[in-house]
């Protein structure tokens, strides 16, 4: 068995497809690890979420913003943007399905014998593991309940711009949330900066990418999110994989133990 990660894939089913025949890819031997953004901007999202659900447990996906807000649209009563490409999941026969499947997702998952973590925009150095997989599992708890529709209509939001344990309800949910599905320079208290989407290298005064502040264990983050990375941070352990596939760029495909990457042009 291989066990691949893929970036984000945005709708892009065609190239997903291409770039796994280039693998061999089989769901009956290999496993694939998602970095979330399966859905959005791409002119296929409904291939790409059928085809990611018909993996089973082929197939270990984590939330992306661009999936949640699929999510927020269905669920929390909010309104389609116009940029985005998901009315025809919507609209589809199976809907209810997928979005259910959908909702059982991860916002992170752990691999001990990797000593490995993938989340969609990362995960923050204020937080140990067991710290990010309890959030995680709070939120994705919510998320599969009862109060789903209530953290949708009030999901959107950049506050609280920093993390507190005694943080309750919608705004612990929303800064959890946050996290692990929009981060991309911090500060050393563990403050967000969401506005900013350009380069590691334009991080607002006060800010870094959030791989840059240094962790006391031993953790691989697998995270996409960031395409204007480029798929480069910097360091061997936190590993991009948003290569801007929707944008024009390529879509990437990992190796978990070998580190070879493999790209399709989109």
């Amino acid at each position: 068995m291989t066990d691949y990660a893929v970036g984000d894939i945005q709708g892009c089913h065609g190239p997903l497809r291409r770039l796994l025949a280039k693998v061999d890819f089989s769901p009956s031997r290999d496993r694939l690890w998602v970095t979330g953004d399966l859905v959005n901007r791409g002119p296929e999202s409904l291939a790409t979420l059928r085809y990611i659900e018909s993996l089973g447990d082929a197939a270990v996906v984590v939330l992306g913003n661009h999936d949640l807000h699929l999510l927020a649209v269905a669920l929390g009563g909010h309104s389609l943007r116009a940029k985005d490409t998901l009315q025809e999941v919507l609209e589809a026969p199976d809907r209810d399905r997928l979005l259910h499947w959908l909702r059982r997702q991860h916002l992170c998952v752990y691999d001990p014998d990797r000593m490995l973590v993938m989340a969609h925009a990362g995960v923050p150095h204020i937080w140990s593991l067991a710290q990010a997989l309890a959030c995680a599992r709070e939120v994705e708890a919510v998320i599969r309940g009862d109060r789903a529709a209530e953290y949708f209509q009030h999901m959107y939001g950049n506050e609280p711009a920093c993390w507190h344990e005694d943080l309750t309800g919608r705004a612990r949910w929303r800064v959890i949330t946050n996290y692990f599905t929009r981060m991309r320079f911090i500060a050393r208290d563990g403050t967000l900066e969401l506005a900013t989407k350009e380069a590691a290298s334009q991080a607002p005064e006060g800010f870094a990418p959030w791989f840059d502040w240094p962790r006391d264990d031993g953790l691989r983050v697998v995270f996409g999110h960031w395409a204007a990375l480029s798929g480069q941070t910097g360091h061997d352990r936190f590993i991009g994989l948003d290569t801007g596939c929707v944008w024009g760029g390529a879509l990437t495909l990992m190796n978990l133990d070998s580190g070879e990457r493999i790209h399709c042009d989109c």
